[in-house]
């Protein structure tokens, strides 16, 4: 077994826990992997994180519970979840940028996804009328105009 314990300094305006000393993050992990070199240890350590960040975001999507009373139902409902998970694993990297890309799904329903808007049909076309006011509507519009750039999937 072996022990890594790491220290680093926080990215402006994290919060340092009570386990910290002289400023400096402290974080360690526990491995029984043989004969591999620490940094490949740390970075399958580091991506695993990101799994567990998946993991946070489906509880913050529907999946922390299961609201309906039979399995048939459920089952739809973890579908519909699944759906969204992909959606939100997709957009930051295709249609977002800057700090945008690392929102939450809490704050990516609040900023993006209640957005008011009006759709329109005029002459075969659908146009979307976002609010003017709205402080992310610029955002919106950017990860539309990037998303209609892509290519059709096949």
């Amino acid at each position: 077994m072996c022990l890594i314990v790491r220290k680093e300094r926080p990215h402006p305006g994290a919060q340092l826990r009570i386990t910290d000393a002289d400023g400096m993050w402290i974080t360690c992990f526990a491995t029984n992997t043989p004969h591999r070199p620490i940094a490949e240890l740390e970075l399958r350590h580091r991506l695993r994180a990101r799994a567990e960040d998946r993991i946070r975001a489906a509880r913050a999507t529907g999946l922390r519970n299961l609201p309906l009373h039979h399995t048939a139902q459920n089952k739809v409902w973890l579908e519909i979840v699944q759906i969204a998970l992909e959606l939100l694993a997709w957009m930051p990297m295709l249609a977002l940028t800057g700090k945008a890309r690392l929102w939450e799904p809490r704050r990516l329903r609040f900023r993006l996804f209640s957005t008011a808007a009006h759709l329109v049909t005029t002459g075969r076309r659908k146009i979307l009328r976002l609010s003017q006011h709205w402080p992310w509507t610029s955002e919106i519009t950017a990860a539309l105009e990037r998303l209609a750039l892509l290519p059709n999937p096949g």
